[in-house]
């Protein structure tokens, strides 16, 4: 078969779709680039009189379903998630966030080497083939950005969706080695009390991670959602430190060397402090802090009174989340809401409130208490004691403002509105 051949000489997959569309009768499907209209699918009055579509080389979407990370083409930003937009648990691998420092490097696989040195007995070079002998582990966890809800913060705009609220999050099934096993064929010395990791980008990102933690939980990944990494996020091997900030679980991942003390790298100095008030700082502030928020009724959605089910989205850093108590009017009651999922730790449970709206004005809020008994604050408690200067690990209560009208539209502060 002849055709447009892509980078590595495969077939475009603009020219799959256009494939998938020939087929006689089937569903006309079209990848859409960079300023089209919407496009609007066709299709025939009745399926079961045509024949159908083809086998395309890979699983398409139907092009009713309109789910799309955003915004995107930056080499260096975020691409947030639609979370809104998932059904149970597992964020969809062509949907998980993205944030990149200096863009997605291409990396031969057959290439690849992991350096594992300094304060170790034996310093070791791992190639992928090598990591893959090692018996592997599939955990799920969450992975957060620490900016997660700076937009929230920073732009409270009535407008902003969950997905630009708290889009940079993922959750997602993992599969790799433990951290631990590498390291101790190496054998780690007894100073050796921390871990510098090294990207592979064009950024070469540099985090310290505390031995303790790596021994404890700490993956070396090569595989998500039961395919291999996607470049995307860190492919061909990437570093997981569940529960903790997102910047902290460095891709494409080419260097560990044990240390006696935290390197103090331009990416957690210049980056990943908060300032506090009283003219202090927040520094190594790793774990993520318990959050929820409600998905739906969330913005743009516009409600008529009858029954809606408060469901959302669940999360902490340190470990499983206890309880989650929703408000359907403005803080004022809490009813204990059901919790859905394996709920086995850094991992998101998601959680559904019944609720009939009589058609009032109101506020639907959402919290979260984890294991530690740890209760996710209200926006002026957290503002109280972060100040306005922060400018990461934003976990404040989300509120959603319920108008007569039905408009459902977010709310930064609730007591200010």
């Amino acid at each position: 078969m002849s055709g447009a051949q892509g980078p590595g000489g495969g077939m475009k997959r603009r020219d799959l779709f256009g494939i998938a569309a020939g087929l006689a009768g089937g569903l006309v499907l079209r990848e859409a680039v960079a300023g089209d209209a919407p496009v609007v699918p066709s299709v025939p009055p009745d399926a079961t009189k045509v024949l159908g579509q083809g086998i395309t080389p890979l699983g398409l979407r139907s092009p009713f379903e309109e789910a799309q990370i955003a915004p995107v083409g930056a080499v260096t930003g975020t691409a947030f998630a639609p979370i809104e937009r998932f059904v149970g648990l597992t964020t969809p691998t062509d949907l998980q966030f993205q944030r990149h420092h200096g863009g997605i490097p291409a990396i031969d696989p057959s290439r690849y080497t992991l350096l594992l040195h300094g304060m170790v007995d034996t310093p070791l070079t791992f190639s992928l083939a090598d990591l893959k002998r090692f018996p592997s582990v599939t955990r799920t966890h969450f992975l957060e950005c620490s900016g997660n809800g700076r937009k929230a913060f920073r732009e409270p705009k009535g407008e902003l969706t969950p997905q630009y609220i708290d889009g940079q999050f993922n959750n997602v099934e993992w599969t790799g080695v433990p951290l631990a096993r590498v390291l101790a064929e190496a054998g780690v010395k007894p100073d050796g009390t921390w871990l510098l990791a090294e990207g592979g980008d064009a950024s070469v990102l540099l985090r310290s991670v505390p031995m303790k933690k790596a021994l404890e939980d700490c993956l070396l990944v090569y595989a998500s959602n039961g395919e291999a990494l996607r470049p995307a996020h860190g492919y061909p091997v990437r570093l997981l430190v569940p529960g903790w900030e997102a910047n902290m679980s460095i891709k494409w991942l080419r260097r560990l060397e044990v240390t006696d003390a935290p390197s103090m790298s331009k990416d957690e100095t210049a980056k990943y402090t908060d300032p506090l008030p009283g003219d202090r700082a927040r520094q190594f502030s790793f774990e993520q802090d318990a959050k929820s928020i409600i998905l739906s009724p969330s913005h743009p959605m516009t409600l008529t009174p009858g029954f809606w089910p408060v469901t959302g989205l669940a999360w902490s850093g340190r470990g499983r989340i206890q309880r989650v108590d929703v408000s359907t009017d403005g803080g004022k009651t809490w009813s204990e809401a059901e919790l859905q999922g394996p709920n086995t730790g850094r991992c998101a449970v998601r959680f559904v409130h019944p609720w009939t709206w009589d058609g009032a004005a109101t506020q639907l809020m959402s919290r979260a208490i984890d294991e530690t008994g740890y209760v996710q604050p209200t926006y002026r408690e957290f503002l109280a004691v972060r100040g306005a200067g922060t400018d990461y690990h934003f976990n404040p209560i989300r509120t959603w403002s319920v108008g007569e009208d039905g408009r459902v539209a977010f709310v930064a502060d609730p007591e200010a509105a």
